[in-house]
This record gives structure tokens, sequence and C-alpha cells, in this order.
């Protein structure tokens, strides 16, 4: 880890066409396709830590590595925000033992994410949202599904509290990728 200028964070989104993560019963896995998954791990293979939050470990007990071919030569570092000490030690994420599991109890997610160059963000509404009212995301990777889970699934992004457009992040469309059945939209941010 280094500590010095601010980190360059993508956030990465997995969504229906509709923009939601998960049916209104928190089902979710696996809204994306096989094709989407690989360029994930790959992503995530490409970064210095993975931060999520404690609703995304107990809802899913994802494992959050980088599973590519050929193997990555280390697993990112996985940041978790858990602010009442929610956290179960028999998580899948402890399954790795050369991997560092951080976890942190701030809400401020500048310091969460202090000490690293790359962070991914794979998390719930909540952290999106807080994530881009805090003006830390520099990309998005959006990965949409051709399906379609209606106005009571949940939503990608909690509130943000805008009182105006003007207010609002702005991220320019950079690419479009189709992975299999589902496309990939990059974004960079421009204010």
């Amino acid at each position: 880890m280094t500590h010095g200028p601010k980190p360059r964070v993508t956030l990465k989104l997995a969504t229906s066409l509709d923009g939601k993560i998960a049916l209104a019963n928190g089902q979710s896995k696996w809204i994306t396709g096989p094709e989407s998954r690989a360029e994930v791990h790959r992503m995530r293979a490409a970064h210095q830590a993975i931060l999520t939050g404690i609703g995304t470990i107990l809802a899913d007990d994802p494992e959050f590595t980088a599973r590519t071919d050929p193997p990555a030569e280390r697993q990112p570092d996985l940041i978790i925000l858990d602010r009442q000490g929610r956290m179960p030690m028999t998580a899948k994420v402890f399954a790795e033992p050369s991997r560092q599991v951080v976890l942190r109890a701030s809400k401020d997610l500048a310091a969460a994410l202090s000490g690293y160059e790359t962070v991914m963000i794979e998390a719930g509404a909540e952290i999106a949202a807080s994530a881009l009212k805090a003006g830390i995301v520099d990309r998005i990777e959006w990965f949409r599904a051709p399906i379609v889970l209606g106005g009571d699934g949940l939503g990608v992004f909690a509130g943000l509290g805008l009182e105006s457009l003007e207010l609002a992040p702005i991220f320019q469309r950079t690419g479009v990728i189709e992975r299999g059945a589902d496309l990939q939209e990059s974004y960079e941010q421009v204010r």
C-alpha cells in the first residue's frame, strides 16, 4: 500500500435494464451472465483493493476474489465497511489465506480507501450513492442484463439528496461492449 494522493476509484454496477440490483425479496444471483462475471474478475485483478459493505457480505456471502485464467498474481485486498461489528468470521472472504481483509468502521469513504492507488467499489445502493455524493468515483463500469425487474426491485443507487439538476454528478460514456447477452458501459467522471 502507498500513502498519498486519492486512489483512482471504479464503481462497478450490475443491474437489470431498469437499473435494479435485486428483486424486492433481495434475490440477485445472478442478474448478469457468465461473460460479464468473467470480466468483473479481470477488473478485480487490476485493482489493489475492493470496497464493499457488510450488507453485501451478509446478503450474498461472496468471495470477492479475482478468479482469472491464468490465475491472478495476487488477490486484491478487501475493505469491508462494518460500523456495527456484524462481520461473521465464517464468511467466504476469509477462505483465501494470502488475502488481506480490512474491516473499517469509518463512515467517511475517503478515509476507508486511504493507502491505495486503485480501488473498485462493489456494493449496494447505499455505498454506491455515498461514493457519488463524496465525489470519489472516477469511473463507472455498468453491466446491464437484458431483463426487467420492475418498480418493486431494489434500485442501484440510494437517494442522493439533490435539490437541482446542476448538482447531479455527470459522467461521459467512453465505451460500450457486448458481454454475451449483457452490455458493459464505461463512463468517466466529468463533474
